[in-house]
């Protein structure tokens, strides 16, 4: 029987260079990480499996920057960081993501004077920027959002939201970070939650307005978008009150009281799955909410499953497999079960302040002293997998992670590292946990 093959058609070379274009922005941009705790704010970051050592990483990079706390943000070949400069200027820079060479610099007027029990750590800026194809989306001390563009730094607006909205500015300045949704760009700023629209800066809405008083002023956490009891909501943990609103009009869904010593609400609330909510506050507890739509009237209801006397400091915690971890303000790593609220384990301490990435059932927490860890979830035991130190001070902005590379943040540098998937696996010596 004769076989009848068609022949192949020739591809040029020209159409061989547009698919891998193609495919490149389309593994780029799997590799973002492009705003507060990375695409989904809950420090996911998707790829390929982390090894069990730390041995492979590489340094590929580093700059000197100004002072501040913003962790730099990821987009397409570029990485975006913010600092301060000196006591009146602030500025935001481009590099390259593959050298670190600069692409653009773009610095305004800004300034703040945080209170003198807080001095020791410093008036630097403070919240991480977003970005996107449209904007980077800077938040400086004096409650002054900008948008830049991405591709030259040019100034694109500016709202000065204390003007707008006739508001003081926050005592330790714009802490929040900014969160971009559809066409709007959505803070914790002016004593409320406002959205602005992207292109024009222009107000969406106003929701939540405070009194503005010593313990309401301003925002240390930052909102996330989730779906909650079958509708899409923002979720908004303010300085007294867990909080559902729609994200397109403002209007609030619901509210929960979360008990906080002096106003100190500073994690990013996780939503656990389609119906909870977990949040812990600084001095005080841990919390699960449920938010379930009422039986009659149509709005929601709020329930507390659980509290637990663990507390939380300034780091945001994950959830793996039905249990959450927490780095608490006593230094260590606690593990509660979601469903029952009970410990499984504590560790002994670590530093003062973690920032996270997730891939996995692995943990990549970088800690305040400039340590990088990597830990294996298990909710029966701790597994630290191994440790190195990656900057020599210290680091207080969020760790980015993109593909198989790591950005650090210290106090006045950023280090880039690669972390080749190739690496060997050789765990290091696990923890004790108690």
């Amino acid at each position: 029987m004769r076989s009848h093959r068609q022949p192949v058609p020739k591809i040029s070379a020209a159409a061989i260079h547009t698919i891998v274009l193609i495919l490149s922005a389309g593994a780029l941009a799997a590799a973002d990480w492009p705003e507060w705790r990375g695409a989904s704010r809950d420090a996911s970051t998707p790829g390929a499996p982390w090894a069990d050592s730390l041995s492979g990483l590489e340094v590929s990079w580093s700059v000197d920057l100004g002072k501040g706390y913003p962790g730099p943000v990821v987009l397409g070949n570029r990485v975006f960081v913010v600092e301060t400069v000196d006591s009146r200027t602030e500025q935001a820079r481009a590099l390259d993501r593959s050298t670190g060479e600069e692409l653009w610099r773009a610095s305004w007027q800004g300034s703040g004077s945080v209170p003198f029990f807080a001095r020791k750590n410093g008036d630097w800026v403070r919240s991480t920027p977003a970005v996107a194809e449209d904007g980077l989306y800077v938040g400086g001390m004096q409650e002054v959002l900008r948008r830049l563009d991405p591709a030259t730094g040019e100034q694109l607006w500016a709202v000065d939201l204390p003007q707008r909205f006739g508001t003081g500015v926050p005592e330790f300045g714009f802490a929040s970070s900014p969160l971009l949704d559809g066409d709007g760009v959505i803070v914790q700023a002016a004593d409320s939650v406002v959205r602005l629209d992207r292109r024009t800066g222009e107000t969406v809405w106003r929701s939540l307005a405070s009194a503005g008083s010593i313990f309401d002023s301003g925002a240390f956490s930052s909102p996330v978008i989730a779906e909650l009891a079958g509708r899409r909501q923002l979720v908004v943990q303010t300085r007294e009150a867990l909080h559902g609103l729609d994200p397109l009009d403002g209007t609030e869904l619901w509210r929960r009281e979360v008990p906080n010593f002096r106003g100190m609400n500073i994690l990013t609330p996780v939503v656990v799955d389609a119906r909870r909510v977990l949040t812990s506050s600084y001095r005080n507890r841990t919390h699960l909410f449920e938010v379930r739509a009422a039986a009659t009237g149509g709005g929601f209801e709020v329930e507390e499953i659980w509290s637990h006397k663990a507390h939380a400091y300034m780091s945001s915690p994950v959830v793996h497999q039905g249990h959450a971890y927490i780095h608490l303000g006593n230094r260590r790593l606690t593990c509660i079960a979601l469903d029952s609220g009970e410990t499984q384990w504590t560790s002994t301490p670590f530093g003062e302040y973690w920032s996270v990435a997730l891939r996995g059932d692995r943990l990549l927490a970088l800690d305040s002293d400039g340590t990088l860890l990597l830990l294996r979830l298990d909710s029966e035991e701790l597994e630290l997998l191994d440790r190195r130190s990656v900057v020599d001070e210290e680091s207080w902005a969020h760790v980015a992670v993109a593909g198989d590379q790591i950005f650090v943040r210290g106090l006045e540098s950023l280090v880039a590292l690669n972390w080749p998937r190739s690496s060997a696996a050789d765990p290091g010596a696990a923890a004790t946990s108690d």
